[in-house]
């Protein structure tokens, strides 16, 4: 059996890395077989693909394996690792767009790891911000690229994930977040030896439209594993417009809310403004952060507004 990751996809044509070399390659253009038009089932950069060699040398993919996840914006599946990126300062941070972020990755079993960047900028409001999430529950690093502050930790992180496993890793981020200096300081090959790469796994030019994975055996070297997803469309999240999960889901997508099921007094609470809401006593007490309680908020009115029609 012939299987590999798509790396990416353009015009219906994707690039997929096998797990193993056939007949020396490592890289291979595929098409998808022609019952997914009819299912309208799309291959996604991340999928886990098992191919059929053709007679003239080319392959098609027969069947997309069992997805951990896949998101519809940016189109991506089997995401393990979203390292969400605020800056302390220049762009004013939104900790509203940092929670919906968190909250799309939670119901999809991605991992959210808070990346507080620009801390040169405003040192005590970046120490806050990582004060907030980390009594949250998330794995939290303060970085400055001018200062290279944190981000051997990041690094380190980064390697820690990678070397005993396989995952596919995205950076998200507002625009002008700091997300791309970021990445180019922990991944220098990305820009410095982009043509390397880009002989090796067929880069276009001109790739913002497209999601693509790039091995990070590539970027931090042969031990480490899995893939780093060039994600053009983390920036805006809009549940206007996208079915990421419902209201009936949105409690579950705050984790440090995990112990109060159950303790409300009423049912059917809403955890927004009722007496005996176990959930707004421990905001009260300061067992969970206001800020993410505001967050739940606005989120549940969005969702609670939102049309039901497709």
């Amino acid at each position: 059996m012939i299987v590999g990751t798509v790396i990416k996809g353009v015009g219906g044509l994707y690039r997929v890395r096998l797990d193993q070399e056939y007949n020396g390659e490592e890289y291979v253009s595929v098409r998808g077989r022609g019952a997914f038009r009819y299912e309208k089932t799309l291959l996604l950069a991340g999928d886990r693909v098992e191919l059929e060699p053709l007679s003239d040398g080319g392959f098609f993919a027969k069947k997309i394996l069992e997805r951990k996840n896949s998101l519809i914006r940016p189109p991506l599946a089997n995401l393990d690792y979203i390292f969400i990126v605020i800056s302390s300062k220049k762009p004013t941070p939104s900790l509203f767009i940092v929670d919906k972020m968190i909250s799309i990755a939670e119901h999809n079993k991605i991992e959210p790891v808070i990346v507080v960047s620009k801390s040169d900028l405003d040192s005590e409001y970046a120490e806050e911000i990582a004060r907030i999430y980390k009594s949250s529950g998330f794995h939290t690093i303060v970085t400055s690229s001018l200062e290279n502050e944190g981000v051997d930790s990041l690094l380190d992180y980064l390697k820690e994930i990678t070397k005993q496993n396989s995952p596919i890793c995205a950076f998200a981020g507002a625009s002008g977040a700091g997300k791309s200096t970021l990445m180019n300081t922990l991944f220098p090959r990305l820009t410095l030896e982009t043509g390397e790469l880009s002989e090796k796994i067929e880069r276009g030019k001109n790739t913002t439209r497209h999601t693509e994975l790039f091995p990070l055996s590539e970027l931090l070297g042969g031990e480490y594993n899995g893939y780093l997803a060039d994600t053009p469309g983390f920036s805006l999240l809009d549940f206007e417009r996208f079915d990421f999960f419902t209201l009936e889901d949105l409690f579950d997508t705050f984790r440090e809310f995990g112990g109060s099921e159950g303790k409300c007094k009423y049912t059917k609470c809403t955890h927004i403004k009722e007496d005996g809401c176990d959930v707004i006593r421990r905001v009260s007490d300061g067992e969970i952060e206001a800020s993410r309680h505001e967050s739940y908020k606005e989120l549940y009115i969005t969702l609670k507004n939102k049309p039901k029609w497709k």
